[in-house]
Parts: structure tokens; sequence; C-alpha cells
């Protein structure tokens, strides 16, 4: 016996047409840039009216930043872990797989956030001298306090955070480039895997950390 599906709620469709427009815009943003972007380009990735964007973001500029956001919440609870970890082995080792993931799963989010800083952060400013200076202050003390601790070598906080973000980011950023010297394949599961204990290895190394804890 068929049993009907439940018909969508109100709520239900409304995140359902927010999450295909965002996908699309993601796309569209990373190839484009924002200002190559246009909301009817953006339509039609998505498969919707034009006028269905502009009921859930007027503007192309809070479409654009509602993806920025999007991409950097993901960072934001990538990063949750330094705050309950034992010490650097645990939250920059944990740290290390939540972005290499983030980098596969959300490719384009990565990029459209590197166009814009690489373009002087015109549409985001604000978020980079708030919501992103904070945080990385936040990390850069809970990492001060393992090197105080004597738990790992006494590097520059900021410059770790940045070589951290630039090496995860590499593998979206720079994908085509990683599939093309891959033999013109994506990365599979296994390597993957691979490039993520690299990553760790040659980083807790470096800080003067056993990736064993």
């Amino acid at each position: 016996m068929n049993i009907a599906a439940k018909p969508q709620s109100k709520k239900q469709r409304r995140e359902a047409q927010e999450k295909l427009i965002l996908e699309a815009a993601e796309k569209v943003f990373a190839e484009a840039g924002f200002g190559g972007a246009t909301m009817q380009l953006i339509a039609d990735v998505a498969g919707l009216p034009k006028a269905n964007l502009h009921y859930y973001f007027p503007t192309k500029e809070s479409l654009y930043r509602q993806v920025v956001q999007n991409i950097f919440q993901f960072w934001l609870r990538a990063a949750d872990v330094f705050d309950s970890a034992e010490g650097p082995a645990e939250g920059i080792g944990a740290y290390i797989d939540a972005k290499m993931e983030i980098s596969r799963a959300y490719p384009a989010g990565s990029k459209v956030w590197a166009s814009e800083v690489m373009h002087r952060a015109p549409v985001i400013q604000d978020y980079l001298e708030t919501t992103l200076a904070e945080w990385t202050d936040g990390r850069m003390k809970v990492i001060q306090r393992w090197i105080d601790e004597g738990r790992m070598n006494p590097v520059n906080p900021r410059h770790l955070l940045y070589m951290l973000w630039a090496t995860t980011q590499h593998y979206a950023d720079f994908g085509h480039q990683i599939e093309t010297l891959n033999e013109g394949k994506a990365l599979s599961d296994q390597q993957w895997a691979e490039a993520k204990a690299s990553v760790k290895q040659i980083i807790l190394t470096g800080i003067g950390v056993s990736a064993e804890g």
C-alpha cells in the first residue's frame, strides 16, 4: 500500500528554495565574481524565475553576503574544537580535518571568499574588520596559551593560522590544478585521507607536536 508523501510546510518550502538559490549563487559568484554575476544568471542556474530570487534576497549584494557568511559559518564551527581540545595535537589536528572536509564539500564557497579578499573585499570589508578579526584574536589566544604551557613550539599564532588557512583552502581554491596533477581526476576518498594525514603530520611536526597527541 502506497502512502502519499506528506506535503511540505511553508517553512520547508522556503528553506528548500533558499538552499537552491544559495547553491546556484555560490557557483555563479565563484565563476563570475560579484561584478560578473547577475540575478538573472543565478536564477537560470537555479531553474527559478528571477522574481523568486528577489523575494528571498532583494539585491545581489544581500545574496552575495549570505553566500560569504555561509562559508564563514562553516569555518567558525570547524574551529569550535579549539575551545574544547585538550591540547594542540587534538585542536589543530581536528581543525585541519574539518577545514579539509569543508574544502572538499564546498569548494565554490571558498573560491568566492578568496576572490573577494583578493579584490580588497569591496563588499565584505566590514565583516573582515569585525567578525573575522574577533575570531582570529580568540584563536590566537588559545594557541598562545598552549605555547605558554610548553605544549608546542613558540611560533607566531597569527602566522600559524595563515598557514592553516592557506594549506587547507588550497584544496578548494586550486582544485582544478590538483585534479590536473592527479591524471585529470578528482581525489578519491583514500587520497583525501592521505592528504589530511600529510598536512597534519607536516604542520604538527613543525610546531613540535606529535600527531598522536
